[in-house]
């Protein structure tokens, strides 16, 4: 069967984001020559274990761009060193569309702050394409093995039992961790970290009662929250979230100017030709905005973005500016 070009398809689809509809400069700019993308199938990385807001993010785009590219968008799992192992695949695939990856804060802006010696740039080693959604964080804790229902209880608690405690994090550098030692620092506490190959492992085994507490995505443990199997005592927001009502901000619980916001984003190797990458880009942000897949990632609190290459490189340089300067400031090195 002859092969559509990508404008062709997404032309014919409905409800598209007014900048990707028909005649928008992004598919204005896409040479009728270039056709060959994609000519196989399409590798996503995800730097993380099965089960995390990455994968699940990555998972919600493939499965999207898969039917509107014709071809398939295989998400494929690349564990280690907080994102590195992923990472150094990203930069030395080839920039043909063909590799991208979804990634997290820690990998494409904590890591790059956080260790001097990190195996790839996130700015000179990538390609931004979108930033793809954004999180507070959630502090949670053991039901079972946490008596406080508050934050002021928690600190209390905490200091009682001085490092007989700890929390569980996605990985070293990751903004789970990064939150919980500012929160360190801001309470007087002191808690062991402990860290995982991933959200979902985090969160599984403070489920399990092997750590106490932790400063999760909230996509991550959203569920885990209205199941009852963990405690939710503030998010990292300015506001509540729609998510958990009833959960206070963490200046409601007491800490003032507290605000992180995790996120995921999309990433392709570095030196892929403009008219390439906004080819892919609009894949991805038809794949974000789509009606059927939009309300699910709200859905566990997960603010859809799906913003323009430029806006996200820009946003990622401030990003890992703004990290930078809190390591520094409080000494913290990676593990």
């Amino acid at each position: 069967m002859r092969r559509r070009t990508l404008a062709a398809l997404l032309g014919g689809l409905p409800l598209l984001p007014a900048f990707l509809a028909p005649g928008s400069a992004a598919l204005a700019q896409q040479p009728a020559a270039q056709t060959a993308w994609p000519s196989r199938p399409v590798t996503m990385l995800v730097p993380f274990v099965a089960g995390g807001p990455s994968d699940i993010v990555a998972r919600a785009i493939a499965n999207r761009m898969s039917q509107t590219i014709g071809q398939p968008v295989v998400v494929e799992n690349r564990a280690g060193a907080n994102g590195e192992v992923a990472g150094r695949l990203l930069a030395r695939a080839e920039p043909d569309g063909h590799t991208l990856m979804v990634g997290s804060i820690g990998v494409y802006a904590i890591n790059a702050a956080l260790r001097p010696e990190l195996g790839y740039d996130p700015v000179k080693d990538f390609t931004p394409i979108s930033l793809a959604v954004t999180t507070p964080n959630v502090l949670v804790v053991n039901p079972e093995k946490v008596p406080a229902r508050t934050m002021a209880e928690l600190v209390e608690w905490l200091k009682a039992n001085p490092r007989k405690a700890s929390y569980s994090t996605s990985g070293v550098g990751s903004s789970d961790q990064m939150t919980a030692e500012l929160f360190k620092q801001r309470t007087g506490t002191d808690v062991a970290h402990v860290p995982y190959r991933g959200g979902a492992a985090a969160a599984t085994d403070l489920i399990a009662g092997n750590v106490q507490m932790s400063f999760q995505n909230l996509g991550t443990v959203a569920g885990h929250i209205q199941g009852g199997r963990l405690r939710a005592l503030m998010v990292t927001d300015a506001k509540r979230h729609p998510v958990l009502p009833d959960v206070p901000t963490a200046a409601e619980a007491g800490l003032a100017d507290f605000v992180v916001t995790s996120w995921q984003a999309v990433m392709a190797p570095a030196n892929m030709p403009a008219a390439l990458r906004d080819r892919v880009h609009a894949a991805v942000a038809e794949a974000l905005h789509h009606p059927e897949v939009k309300p699910r990632l709200e859905q566990i609190g997960l603010m859809v973005v799906g913003n323009t290459p430029e806006e996200f490189g820009r946003f990622q340089r401030a990003e890992i500016a703004r990290w930078r300067q809190v390591i520094q400031t409080a000494g913290i090195t990676a593990e």
